[in-house]
């Protein structure tokens, strides 16, 4: 690690008896302290103190480089904590690092939870909807918020999702003095607004969730139409093939719902979308699924609204490939990159067999019919043939 200047220390509700005798050198030997006033309180420090501005920002801790600072943080540093914002900004060697027990941790100690079957979620400034991927029943949550208002806000926010059945459990200053636990139900909770709340853990009990297989229900999305409808939408994920982690282009994204779908199984997704209206349904249907910080939308036209953005490791297109278009991509795009095209008109199915004539992959065509009253009886009502064609670059 060399001589690293600075160094980052995760502090419990005990203050200065729960820190190793690392942690307390180093905060003897520092010439500035930086943490929050609870932080800096715990610790007892006042005259080199230097309390986070708000709003948060880093970049005021790499402006003493060269002398001996430390960064005072809750728990663990690295877990939903200021510690992965501030190395970011410094080389290796500058930081060494002491961390408590964090939040989840003493959480799931006092329930009784097997921390590796617990989902662990920091909603300080995020949207309770980032929830709704993890929520099934038997679920088991814990999740950092601000206070005791927003606790009392996601209890509200999980009765009128059809979660109020849910056990509730708030939790304060655990690992100190002040160590409070109490078990509520959600849709019962009337918990004091004034309280210094941090934690809420939740055992999920209520509706059945979001599916985790292709193709979730058309109903789901908001759209006008222009809908990749749920058996082409399968057809298509599992072509994809997404993998957590992986960014995904989708091109002429309509309702954006193969984004969501992608991004549901962990990876991330820039939609492109030249009419307004629907990128304003992709962000909507984003947003009821929590998956807005996982996918980005752009209004523009492809391959031009392509230029500056970050190479993907699949692409999906839906419609309106033409020759210049696929020159555009297939000659930008790495090695490896998946690529996935639906088409309906004639004059496209046209150029994708002709592509895969030239580049390989698979080329199939898809023919769905559902079962419709006729009269007194049913019939067939056969929907528009797809062509697919799925290759690696």
């Amino acid at each position: 690690m060399g001589n690293p200047w600075l160094t980052i220390i995760g502090i419990g509700e005990d203050g200065l008896a729960g820190l190793s005798d690392a942690s307390r050198k180093a905060l003897d030997e520092a010439e500035v302290v930086f943490g929050g006033e609870r932080h800096l309180a715990l610790a007892g420090i006042t005259d080199r103190a230097r309390a986070w501005p708000v709003p948060f920002d880093a970049d005021i801790v790499p402006e003493c480089r060269g002398r001996p600072t430390v960064v005072l943080a809750s728990g663990d540093p690295f877990w939903h904590g200021a510690g992965g914002s501030l190395v970011e900004k410094l080389q290796a060697g500058e930081w060494i690092a002491h961390s408590a027990p964090s939040t989840f941790s003493l959480a799931a100690a006092r329930l009784g939870w097997r921390l590796e079957n617990v989902v662990c979620l920091g909603l300080h400034a995020a949207p309770f909807e980032r929830l709704l991927p993890h929520l099934a029943r038997g679920a088991r949550i814990v999740c950092l918020v601000r206070d005791g208002k927003a606790g009392s806000d996601l209890a509200r926010w999980l009765a009128d999702h059809g979660w109020g059945s849910s056990a509730m459990w708030t939790l304060s200053a655990l690992g100190g003095p002040r160590e409070s636990i109490t078990e509520h139900r959600a849709d019962t909770y009337a918990g004091d607004p004034g309280d210094s709340l941090v934690t809420v853990a939740l055992e999920a009990r209520g509706s059945q969730g979001i599916a985790r297989s292709a193709g979730l229900p058309d109903a789901l999305f908001v759209h006008d139409g222009q809908l990749t409808k749920r058996p082409v939408r399968a057809l298509a994920l599992s072509a994809l093939a997404p993998r957590p982690g992986e960014r995904l282009w989708d091109i002429g994204a309509g309702s954006g719902s193969i984004s969501i779908e992608w991004a549901l199984c962990g990876g991330t997704a820039i939609a492109v979308e030249a009419r307004g209206e629907r990128a304003a349904s992709i962000r909507s249907n984003a947003a009821s699924f929590g998956l807005m910080h996982r996918i980005a939308v752009i209004e523009g036209e492809a391959p031009g609204a392509l230029s500056d953005i970050a190479v993907p490791d699949a692409i999906f297109i839906g419609g309106g490939l033409d020759a210049d278009m696929f020159n555009a991509i297939w000659s930008r795009i790495a090695r490896g990159t998946r690529l996935v095209v639906h088409a309906v008109t004639l004059e496209t199915e046209a150029l994708l067999s002709d592509l895969h004539q030239r580049h390989g992959g698979e080329l199939m065509r898809v023919e769905i019919a559902q079962a419709e009253p006729l009269g007194r009886y049913r019939s067939w009502k056969a929907a528009r043939p797809i062509v697919q064609w799925s290759v690696i670059r």
